[in-house]
């Protein structure tokens, strides 16, 4: 046959071929859609009349397939639900059954922007539209807000060392809380424009995530530093973080032969039977503390506060063993005599520098020297116990924290010690720290007892605090000149009602012994009502006022249960003096310094903090 017969059979069979496949096919493809259509008709319908009910301006839906997948009859499980697309910064959450908002803004709370839970809870509640419920249903979907994309990295804000600071001081606890966060932002809005906060306190507890080989597990209230250092800078405040080095509890009771050792029983010496102190010379406890120091300074802490920068000032002071004695015998054996006839410790008879000829003895009372009070001393007290103690009640915000000076006896006679004494640790000690802080660009300041500008030999030979070595190794010096706690001094029976008088004195001679080294003063008032029967408003302003004119720049308000209600209502009255007066007195209680950014008004009718909440209260 010829290729033509087969072109020709083959072009005939498979036209009829695909004639027929063609019909078949045809033929179960309309069955199949008529079978679809009688299936899908009832949803079909109720979504055309959806459509036909919708508002003119609402765009149509567009058709898409049906998927073959979706089985005959489906149920709500078997469909897969739309997930929400969260917006930036925000992240959709699943809900298990009977979870509840609290419990998962505490989980959540480290990713976010937020400081607290609570306040988390309340952005979530409002974010899913100001819901009130908090128990959520199995697999609601709810939105997270404030997600961050990446962990905070904060910086300090660099400022002078005499940059002026308006600040209050809070617990780390407190500095936490919610209650914290309202005092701080109604600080800001009086006038305030600092905030000192607990990092380490005087029993040792370290309120932040740290690790160190001396530290261990412990409890953490401020759990992201530089978040909290951030929302501070955002309130244009300047950002103190406060840590208390040689009077350590926790320290002494982990590590027993980081303490003070007594000579006696060869065990860690306590003061007044109180387990307290660490040795100040020992190496590993100063690096502890500088540590600390570096690691905030890190994580954009603007300023470094050291407290409790001395040795113990009570007890059994010849019982009490050092290191930076176990070198120099000569040392430890002059600790061993009574070397001012009445078991304190001895200093040389010198003039410090601008300071008062410090001769123990005749010269003694005639430099201010505490005669013997006509107010009872505190319990416990003797005429050798610390003349400046911290022994007030919880209740009035004065509770003991950084007691201890001690007083000379007008009588004493003491002779010049051999080898290196407790002024020489604190000074060297100041002079490394300042020497690894300082490239750091956080400032340094230091908290030292009033008392301290007196130069008493008896009161450095038991603190270590020498105020004009100590002056070259910081930034600023923060003597606690609180009234109430000169008792004895003066031979002014109720010296917590003189503030004018005690401030001033004290700020002359810190300013004296001072002169030339570039330290700038600014000082500790008293925001409690202890000891005096006339702490009021009018009562800072005197303060602020006093301070001020005798040199000092800033200040900082001390209340042990963070309560300023006081300085709150000063601090408007103080603004509105100064924006009345001349141009010569226009800065009569402070200049009104302000970190970078847009200028805070204070008001003059400041809004009401909230009163601790019964949680709050039971925690604080």
């Amino acid at each position: 046959m010829s290729p033509s017969y087969y072109r020709s059979r083959t072009f005939h069979r498979g036209g009829t071929l695909r004639r027929s496949s063609i019909r078949i096919v045809t033929g179960i493809l309309c069955a199949l859609c008529a079978i679809a259509a009688w299936r899908l008709s009832p949803s079909l319908s109720s979504a055309f009349a959806a459509q036909s009910q919708a508002p003119a301006t609402t765009p149509q839906a567009q058709l898409k397939p049906v998927s073959a997948s979706i089985p005959p009859n489906p149920k709500p499980a078997d469909i897969p639900t739309l997930q929400a697309i969260p917006a930036s910064g925000t992240e959709i959450y699943t809900a298990k059954h009977g979870e509840a908002i609290p419990t998962i803004a505490r989980r959540y709370l480290g990713r976010t922007s937020y400081l607290t839970s609570s306040e988390l809870a309340e952005a979530i509640r409002h974010a899913n539209g100001d819901r009130t419920a908090n128990i959520l249903k199995a697999n609601e979907n709810i939105v997270i807000p404030g997600i961050l994309s990446a962990p905070i990295v904060e910086k300090a804000v660099p400022v002078a060392k005499d940059f002026e600071v308006r600040a209050i001081y809070l617990t780390g606890i407190m500095a936490a809380s919610d209650h914290g966060l309202r005092i701080i932002r109604h600080w800001r809005e009086v006038g305030g424009n600092a905030v000192v906060f607990d990092i380490k306190d005087s029993d040792g507890s370290v309120t932040i995530p740290f690790e160190h080989p001396l530290l261990g597990k412990h409890q953490v209230y401020i759990h992201d530093v530089q978040k909290f250092v951030r929302f501070l800078h955002r309130q244009y405040m300047h950002a103190i973080a406060r840590i208390a080095i040689f009077r350590d509890e926790r320290l002494v009771k982990e590590h027993p032969e980081l303490a003070v050792q007594s000579r006696r029983n060869k065990q860690p010496w306590r003061e007044n039977g109180k387990l307290v102190w660490t040795d100040p010379s020992n190496p590993k406890v100063q690096n502890y503390n500088i540590a600390l120091a570096k690691y905030l300074a890190q994580l954009g802490a603007d300023e470094i506060q050291f407290d409790y920068v001395r040795f113990p000032a009570e007890g059994d002071q010849k019982d009490a063993a050092f290191v930076f004695q176990t070198d120099h015998p000569e040392a430890a054996q002059e600790a061993q005599q009574d070397s001012c006839r009445d078991g304190r410790l001895g200093r040389p008879a010198e003039a410090k520098q601008g300071g008062t000829t410090t001769n123990v003895g005749t010269n003694a009372a005639a430099n201010s020297t505490p005669a013997a009070s006509s107010n009872p001393s505190p319990v416990g007290a003797t005429n050798d116990s610390p003349v400046l103690k911290r022994r007030a009640g919880t209740k009035n915000g004065g509770k003991s924290r950084r007691d201890g000076t001690t007083t000379a006896d007008a009588k004493s006679t003491c002779h010049t010690p051999a080898g290196p004494q407790r002024t020489d640790v604190i000074t060297n000690f100041l002079k490394k720290a300042y020497a690894e802080l300082h490239p750091t660009g956080a400032l340094f300041s230091l908290d030292v007892f009033g008392v301290m500008a007196w130069q008493r030999q008896v009161d450095l030979s038991h603190t270590g605090q020498d105020i004009v070595g100590m002056a070259h190794y910081c930034d600023v010096l923060s003597p606690m000149i609180y009234p109430s706690h000169f008792f004895g001094m003066d031979n002014i029976a109720h010296p917590g009602d003189a503030p004018e008088h005690f401030i001033g004195e004290s700020m002359d001679r810190f300013e004296l012994i001072t002169k030339g080294s570039g330290v700038v003063i600014r000082p500790w008032l008293q925001a409690f009502h202890w000891r005096t029967k006339t702490y009021s408003p009018e009562y800072i302003k005197v303060q602020v006022l006093t301070a001020k004119t005798k040199g000092g720049i800033g200040f900082l308000f001390w209340n042990a249960a963070n309560d300023y209600s006081k300085p709150y209502a000063a601090m408007p009255e103080m603004k509105a003096a100064n924006a009345k007066a001349g141009a010569t007195d226009k800065d009569k209680y402070f200049r009104g310094d302000e970190l970078p950014g847009p200028t805070v008004k204070a008001s003059l009718t400041p809004t009401t903090v909230p009163a601790l909440t019964p949680a709050e209260a039971a925690t604080h």
